[in-house]
């Protein structure tokens, strides 16, 4: 887009400062300060990536992730081209900092409802959410853990994801640090829940409520009900559902203008979590569940996604190793200087020359829905 004066208006955001920064190779504009219409707050979009040369990833891996190990900021794991997988003790629910096909128009917290195809089910089946996670933090902040955060609640049959907005580390702010205890808080709401009735929407508003680090983040959170999946996404983290290796549904990206995603804040600041979209949508035996933040989406396009998914189910892998070819595959996107990736459709769209990926945080949640004779 062509920018005229010292100030651009996205809606009710005002961005100032405009400075030429590097992505991938090419000329890329971004917002060094942003300001809603009625608040002082900046810094809050997310920062352009720099692209690094073929860094060695280290990825964190496993059905459960220690939080205190990822929450240390001694923590300084090594750098190197092994996948480290980290198991703790069978907790009942665990928490770390760790192109749509489907989607719906509109951005209201009203709850949506797809239909989607359907196969026979045997109604006496009672299905099961069995979750994997990978996370992959930014070469340039493994020591710190990275800004992105997740859960895994096996008992109580829900996750979540969450992306910390990296454009607070202009003002010395760690948004991984709000977006660590928005996790956790969302954790020890689901616990407060009723069995098997938790409702997304109430948790994320509890937990919102609750935290009160700096810094602002995306969040997902998606829990299984008898009738199907029960969901709120609130920015450009979200999750596919894969069914015999398409992709049925997508959860659409909220943003106030490119790469200005949605973003919960403590107080009453930022968004709210009433601006989050809320879907119910039926499920079968079989459907694969992928969840992760912008990190995944803004690398992988759905069916790539839906590929790799194919190729461990065939393979028999568990959710964990499902996740972790995933985040392989979206930081190998992440760093390719010429594959056409969503974010730089996204930004050609916007009127900017970009291609290639986006390095970043990735954090994916695989869950795998099984019936009651499958476990």
């Amino acid at each position: 887009m062509a920018v005229s004066g010292s100030k651009v208006v996205f809606g009710d955001v005002y961005v100032d400062e405009l400075v030429s920064s590097c992505g991938n190779g090419f000329e890329f504009l971004k917002p060094k300060g942003v300001y809603f219409a009625d608040r002082s707050h900046i810094s809050c979009q997310k920062a352009g990536m720099v692209l690094r040369k073929q860094e060695q990833p280290l990825f964190v891996c496993g059905h459960y992730v220690s939080p205190t190990m990822l929450r240390n900021s001694k923590y300084n794991p090594p750098f190197g081209p092994r996948i480290k997988s980290i198991r703790t003790s069978p907790l009942p629910c665990s928490s770390s900092r760790a192109v749509h096909d489907v989607s719906f128009d509109g951005s209201s917290s009203d709850d949506q409802t797809t239909s989607l195809p359907q196969r026979a089910i045997p109604s006496e089946r009672t299905l099961t959410l069995v979750s994997g996670s990978c996370y992959l933090p930014h070469p340039a902040k493994v020591e710190k853990g990275g800004e992105d955060a997740h859960f895994i609640c096996a008992d109580e049959q829900a996750i979540g994801v969450a992306d910390g907005v990296g454009g607070w580390a202009e003002v010395g702010i760690d948004a991984g640090e709000f977006a660590r205890e928005l996790m956790s808080n969302s954790v020890k709401a689901i616990r407060d829940e009723p069995k098997g009735s938790v409702d997304p929407a109430r948790v994320l508003e509890k937990a919102h409520s609750s935290t009160k680090s700096q810094g602002s983040s995306t969040a997902c959170i998606i829990s299984l009900h008898k009738e199907g999946l029960h969901a709120i996404n609130l920015g450009d983290s979200g999750f596919i559902v894969v069914r015999d290796g398409s992709t049925v549904f997508h959860s659409p990206v909220q943003q106030h203008g490119f790469n200005f995603t949605y973003q919960l804040e403590s107080g009453n600041n930022g968004d709210l979590p009433s601006s989050g979209q809320v879907f119910r949508i039926p499920i079968l035996p079989g459907d694969v569940i992928v969840a992760g933040t912008d990190g995944l989406f803004d690398n992988l396009y759905n069916n790539e996604v839906a590929a790799v998914v194919v190729h461990a189910s065939r393979a028999g892998f568990s959710p964990e190793s499902t996740a972790k070819e995933i985040v392989a595959l979206a930081r190998e996107r992440a760093v390719d200087k010429n594959k056409q990736t969503p974010f730089a459709k996204a930004a050609q769209d916007a009127g900017y020359r970009y291609n290639g990926g986006k390095l970043d945080d990735i954090t994916v949640v695989v869950s795998f829905i099984t019936s009651s004779a499958d476990v």
